[in-house]
């Protein structure tokens, strides 16, 4: 079914990967495109109306003033799910409700409603923001409840390592407008990590990528590092990751539009099983989605346009193994160069290096960075193909901070 010439709404907050990705799929499918941003430069000539994601009421009353009828709206990023539910609910087109973006949105509330659900996932609890730590067991992961890009999420092997740990995130949400909010300490969960990105029709999931993360930290801070698909994971395991995954995103009350699940395989009884980290209401993040490319040429940001236009069709799998490998800062201070790029370029295997932390600019390692450096691309025969250019290309790279 052809969408060109039908009308979309992006909502774009002023800082994020994603815009241009977006903005290029809609002219690819030949989209009316207007966009709802606080802050976003024009992008492709597009009209832009001001929101604001922290008034919905009033962005909602004023889109519907100014941009009118509309056949979809998507959000760009995260920060825009709540205002894109609201309006979506507004105009009555299919899509989650504020409440389950609210969910997905809020780890405490996932946790909650999973259990209420039986949903596989660790063992948590919720400690409210004038409570002592104590733990399930040793290690713990400590983490906040609403940030993202693993900012804030510490890993602790004891009683001082708690302690020390709640504090931290404390101050992290404090700098972030968080004060006050509660943090999730859950059980710490041995196996090997995978995400799932998939689109929801009707709260039916459709896979667009399973990844395999080889190279996930065991602590005590979790960068994002690399991510390679297709997984190398058995049939059977692969299909149950992705069965609790639907469910999953079913029990936040999740129907429509993409999810982004992260999982993972618990081994400790002896037995694979798939159990849930987070899953969020939206895309891969960053820039990753550029790892993927699907028959014809089309883009993970043109499935979740036509997703959203009720136009999905069976457009295939990803086509041959790729990857990508998420540049971690990996020490404070200022970002003074990134040398070894025409090196780390003429990999066998590379496809792209992009450099997103603009040089000059300060930079602070997780838990308390929310940035990338940049992202390594490559695609190969298979998997371990992938991530053997992946390796080589970021041995070739030496970030200057000082």
């Amino acid at each position: 079914m052809s969408v060109k010439g039908r009308r979309v709404l992006l909502l774009v907050p002023p800082v994020t990967y994603r815009a241009t990705d977006f903005v290029s799929a809609a002219n690819r499918l030949e989209l009316d495109v207007v966009i709802g941003s606080d802050g976003a430069l024009p992008l492709g000539g597009n009209p832009v109306v001001h929101v604001d994601p922290a008034d919905i009421e009033g962005s909602v009353r004023r889109l519907l003033a100014t941009v009118g009828a509309v056949d979809a709206v998507v959000a760009v990023d995260a920060d825009m799910l709540p205002l894109a539910a609201s309006l979506g609910a507004a105009l009555r087109l299919a899509g989650n409700t504020p409440e389950a973006v609210a969910a997905a949105n809020d780890k405490a509330i996932q946790r909650r409603l999973w259990l209420a659900a039986g949903i596989a996932q660790s063992q948590f609890q919720i400690l409210p923001a004038d409570a002592t730590a104590r733990s399930i067991d040793f290690p713990c992961i400590v983490k906040p409840v609403s940030l993202s890009a693993s900012r804030g999420v510490m890993r602790a092997d004891d009683e001082a390592g708690l302690s020390a740990a709640v504090s931290e995130v404390r101050a992290i949400l404090a700098e972030a407008g968080g004060a006050g909010e509660p943090i999730l300490v859950e059980e710490y969960v041995p196996g090997w990590e995978l995400s799932i990105d998939g689109l929801l029709t009707d709260g039916a999931l459709t896979v667009t990528a399973i990844f395999d993360k080889p190279d996930t930290p065991d602590g005590p801070t979790f960068e994002e590092t690399l991510l390679v698909t297709p997984s190398r994971l058995p049939a059977p395991t692969l299909a149950s990751a992705t069965a609790l995954a639907e469910q999953a995103a079913r029990a936040l009350g999740l129907t429509h539009g993409p999810i982004h699940a992260e999982l993972r395989i618990d081994q400790r009884s002896g037995a694979a099983r798939p159990v849930m980290l987070e899953l969020a209401a939206r895309s891969i993040g960053g820039l990753c989605s550029r790892s993927l490319r699907f028959l014809g040429g089309t883009s993970l940001e043109m499935l979740i346009l036509l997703n959203a236009l009720g136009s999905v069709v069976d457009l295939g799998r990803p086509v041959g193994a790729s990857g990508v490998l998420m540049l971690p800062v990996e020490r404070g201070g200022v970002l003074q160069s990134v040398e070894g790029q025409a090196e780390a370029r003429a990999v066998a295997g590379i496809t792209g290096l992009s450099i997103t932390i603009p040089l000059g600019q300060a930079v602070r390692p997780l838990p308390w960075g929310d940035r990338y450096l940049g992202f390594i691309f490559a695609e190969g025969g298979d998997a371990a193909e992938v991530e053997l250019a992946l390796h080589h290309a970021r041995d070739r790279l030496r970030p200057v901070i000082v």
